[in-house]
């Protein structure tokens, strides 16, 4: 796989491939809590239909994103395809979208296109994607957390766009797997004694995204897993860090979440696998809808 091989500077001429050297991480991760996670992630297919429809979902997910957003098919993209990807990206759905509608939906789609497809680093590209999404922030406290909220669903809506539509180029750099913010991911959870620590410096680059990604890459393969790694990594991620959610008291950081879900509807919603309303509704709310997530 491409991603294995040492890479180069992370940038490319237009139209080349992009490939992002590897970092060294600041903090070791620890193969034992990877292999804690991995039995954890079998134990929670169990409750549901085993692991085969998790890698379904997310091949199904890598599809279409990638026929929405591959270098043939950029061109023709839409408000209605956008929604489309929004919907399986649990973090941003209930957040970007009135502002993708207030951008227009030719500068969206070029926003997207640029993201994934321009020139210059991907660090940039990210950042340049963020603060292109109009977000209008006033001086009361609210107003200000909103618009934090916005931007942080604009990032983790990039990763994913980067991520599903060439799940081998990238990794996958959203918040919940790692946020140096608010020092919090699932790479938290493979650091062993992490629960003493106040600072871990791994950072927010690509490169250390990637580096942390090829660590995963190796322990699949010593558990003899060649198929699918890429989904394979986001699935023991997902579930180490649905296992740190779970051991949060109720409250604030499971609103969005709903009441009553188990473990493996947590791994669903982290990854944007989760089921879809019953009325086929879409769950991204537009401008029009009620305040509120509602998850």
């Amino acid at each position: 796989m491409l991603w294995f091989k040492k890479q180069p500077d992370s940038t490319r001429e237009a139209g080349a491939a992009e490939l992002i050297e590897p970092a060294e991480l600041a903090v070791a991760l620890d193969p034992q809590l990877f292999l804690r996670h991995l039995g954890n992630l079998k134990q929670t297919a169990e409750l549901d239909a085993g692991l085969e429809p998790y890698l379904e979902s997310l091949r199904a997910k890598h599809q279409l994103f990638f026929d929405a957003l591959n270098s043939a098919a950029i061109d023709a993209l839409d408000l209605a395809k956008i929604e489309l990807l929004l919907e399986a990206v649990f973090s941003a759905r209930r957040r970007l979208f009135p502002a993708l509608e207030q951008m227009g939906e030719a500068a969206a789609a070029a926003a997207i296109k640029t993201l994934l497809y321009g020139q210059g680093r991907l660090q940039q590209r990210m950042e340049a994607f963020v603060a292109a999404i109009p977000v209008v922030q006033g001086e009361d406290r609210e107003s200000i957390k909103a618009a934090g909220k916005t931007r942080r669903a604009a990032y983790d809506f990039a990763a994913e766009l980067l991520h599903f539509n060439a799940p081998e180029q990238y990794p996958l750099m959203t918040r919940w797997v790692w946020d140096q913010a608010t020092v919090s991911g699932a790479l938290r959870e493979f650091i062993r004694g992490n629960d003493s620590m106040t600072e871990i410096p791994l950072g927010s680059s690509p490169e250390m995204y990637e580096g942390a990604r090829q660590w995963f890459a190796a322990q699949v393969g010593e558990q003899g897993i060649y198929r699918d790694v890429p989904f394979w990594i986001d699935l023991v991620q997902a579930q180490a860090y649905a296992d740190y959610f779970r051991s949060m008291a109720e409250g604030m950081l499971s609103a969005d979440f709903g009441r009553g879900g188990g473990p493996e509807e947590y791994l669903k919603k982290f990854l944007g696998i989760d089921a879809l309303r019953r009325s086929g509704r879409s769950r991204v709310k537009h401008s029009s809808d009620s305040a509120g997530l509602g998850e």
